[in-house]
């Protein structure tokens, strides 16, 4: 198992030189420039620094400086699922059959471990300091802790890590009987282990590296009415907050109003899931009611473009949400319907889909770099991180345009979001190194490379 050094600096760290900042924040203070002074883990200034005896300096020549990446939905197992030929071309409904209801079973300790690995490493490379990992995969069948193993995995990599305990009441159907069943808890037994993770690993603290989220896997299938407003209540009052998947094909609206005779988001309203400790992966088709509900209940999408269109969901209204003034936030769901889980191409893609959908001004490069910003941190509680401004806490992105695409920019800020690529030179969480030189300090990568090789071939 490799582990990872992230040495503290001892003195003030003052990153120089830099083409300019993307912040995450609204209108002109979306843009600033100038260097970026660290102490303590906090961002203490920015603009024209004079040195101090003693400075670290990280020298950003020539780059772009953004606030840490946060993935607000991802699936980490599913990173060693990526591109199964039988479910390459499949819709979500014959794809979740062909993939995570197939495989469940097989992911073993050695599976998950490899799988967060890569997840995260991909995550970091790309600028993620925070992910949000909706995991369902808990059964008695499994001799180890799946918790356990992500918190373990993130830490050793140093990425920050919510995890949305997922699970499901109640098996689902799909279009065939032909499965291993997925795991099926009873509501007491679901939330006497949510409570016991809360317990174990949920930190609300500003520079939380651990939070835990109540998170079923669909709240139309996964649950019946009652069940979803004792999660909820149960969630208040354990002080966490509750996500799962709504709205992400025309299936979840069609079945939604056979069943109840009503629309996903009028569902969910019904019974306590909306609010601003609420958010949902995809919301692919909500109408304009539904658009307005979300608005004015604070309750938050999480906008996942590349998985979207990969399954042939459609493109979720994220521009027009935030237009009405609503919360939008980025996420790179899950390998196995993304094959490219980085938060550079999902943030490309989240800027192109959003103009294919609604015009050549639906959305700006600063809009999406606050989505997967401080929108995102927002999202999972984190109003001290997402931002690169005074007082925040330097989770800090250095971004090098030296590779041919960045070549020709007439506006060198844009790249982070218009170059469709990862060109990270450094990452930092709260001040310290968890990539330098566009590599993590420690980690053997050609280890984990033929580690995952081996799991596919297991896997079969």
């Amino acid at each position: 198992m490799t582990e990872i050094e992230t040495t503290p600096y001892r003195h003030d760290l003052v990153l120089r030189n830099a083409s300019g900042i993307l912040t995450g924040l609204r209108g002109e203070a979306a843009r600033r420039s100038g260097d970026i002074r660290v102490r303590d883990g906090r961002i203490v200034a920015i603009g024209d620094i004079a040195p101090l005896p003693g400075d670290e300096v990280l020298d950003a020549r020539g780059g772009v400086v953004t606030s840490g990446f946060v993935s607000v939905h991802h699936h980490l197992f599913q990173s060693v699922l990526k591109a199964v030929p039988s479910a390459i071309s499949a819709r979500l409904e014959t794809w979740l059959r062909l993939v995570p209801v197939h495989y469940w079973h097989r992911i073993d300790e050695e599976a998950l471990q490899v799988a967060a690995e890569i997840g995260i490493a991909e995550l970091l490379l790309s600028g993620c300091t925070l992910v949000n990992d909706h995991h369902y995969l808990f059964s008695d069948r499994y001799g180890y802790d799946p918790a356990a193993v992500l918190f373990d995995t993130a830490e050793r990599l140093g990425i920050r890590l919510a995890l949305s305990r997922g699970g499901t009441t109640r098996d689902r159907s799909y279009d065939t009987d032909d499965v291993v069943p997925m795991p099926v808890e009873t509501l007491d037994v679901m939330l006497a282990r949510v409570q016991d993770l809360t317990t174990r690993y949920h930190d609300a603290g500003p520079d939380s590296s651990r939070k835990i989220l109540l998170a079923p896997n669909t709240p139309t299938w996964g649950a019946t009415p009652e069940e979803l407003k004792a999660m909820a209540a149960a969630a208040r009052q354990m002080g966490i907050g509750l996500h799962s998947h709504l709205s992400e094909t025309d299936h979840y609206v069609s079945w939604c109003r056979e069943v109840h005779d009503c629309r996903p988001v009028e569902f969910v309203a019904r019974h306590d899931w909306v609010g601003p400790d609420v958010f949902f992966a995809h919301l692919v088709h909500v109408d304009q009611d539904e658009i307005a509900m979300l608005a004015a209940t604070g309750t938050g999408m999480a906008h996942c473009p590349q998985s979207n269109c990969r399954l042939g969901s459609g493109i979720a209204p994220a521009a027009a949400l935030d237009r009405a003034g609503g919360r939008v936030a980025m996420g790179v769901d899950g390998a196995a319907s993304n094959e490219a889980c980085d938060m550079a191409s999902e943030m490309h893609a989240g800027w192109m889909v959003q103009r294919a959908a609604g015009g050549a001004d639906a959305a700006s490069v600063e809009d999406v770099v606050r989505w997967s910003t401080a929108a995102g941190a927002a999202m999972l509680g984190y109003e001290e991180l997402g931002a690169v401004a005074e007082g925040r806490i330097a989770d800090l992105v250095v971004h090098g345009l030296d590779d041919p695409r960045h070549a020709g920019l007439h506006d060198p800020l844009a790249a982070p979001v218009v170059s469709g690529g990862s060109s990270v030179r450094h990452v930092l969480k709260a001040g310290r190194p968890v990539v330098a030189d566009g590599m993590i300090p420690g980690f053997d990568m050609p280890r984990l490379i033929a580690r995952a090789r081996e799991v596919v071939a297991r896997l079969g």
